[in-house]
């Protein structure tokens, strides 16, 4: 089955963390033949740092600074799927650059469902393993309607990262943004006359 990409743009997924983005991104990124980059891992590349050090050194007020750079960097490169952080999609000049230069999309989950893949997870650096429900809840009131200025708003539920790929796919299509899942042509032997 052969997918393109049909706008010279990149995909940029966005939302909390824990909806899937990475797995998301490494499926989508696959069928369209397309780079994968995930600028969390890009921020930890180029500073020698996981995130959670980022913010236990710096804070939050810095870190989203550099982050900021990261994504403007990123998002005037060429076509790819790129997964954001949580945090990323926030910034108003993120976004500026988004509009411009990606079809973004939301990977949109409820509170309960961030919650329970986040639960009991360290690395997660605005979310504390005894209070992330709450957290949870609280971050959702504040960054939805953020996210909800994305091009493209794609629920992701409890289920397999396939599922919510295909849906997305499903969208870019319907949008023109990649072509129809045309299957390619078996090569037909013909036999000649005896």
């Amino acid at each position: 089955m052969v997918q393109k990409l049909l706008q010279s743009k990149i995909i940029l997924l966005v939302g909390m963390m824990g909806v899937g983005k990475t797995s998301l991104g490494r499926i989508i990124a696959k069928k369209l033949h397309l780079p994968f980059l995930d600028s969390d891992r890009e921020i930890e590349k180029m500073t020698g740092f996981s995130i959670s050090d980022l913010f236990a050194r710096y804070g939050e007020k810095e870190f989203r600074a550099g982050e900021e750079r990261v994504m403007k960097r990123l998002l005037s490169g060429g076509p790819c799927v790129l997964s954001s952080g949580g945090g990323a999609f926030l910034s108003e000049k993120t976004r500026q650059i988004a509009t411009e230069k990606s079809i973004s999309v939301w990977i949109k989950a409820e509170a309960d469902v961030i919650s329970g893949r986040t639960e009991g997870r360290t690395h997660r650096p605005l979310v504390p393993a005894a209070d992330n429900k709450r957290v949870i809840e609280r971050l959702v009131r504040e960054c939805y309607p953020l996210y909800a200025q994305a091009d493209i708003t794609v629920p992701s539920y409890n289920e397999h990262p396939a599922k919510t790929a295909s849906r997305l796919l499903r969208e870019l299509e319907k949008r023109s943004i990649i072509s129809p899942n045309i299957p390619t042509k078996n090569p037909t032997t013909h036999k000649g006359k005896s």
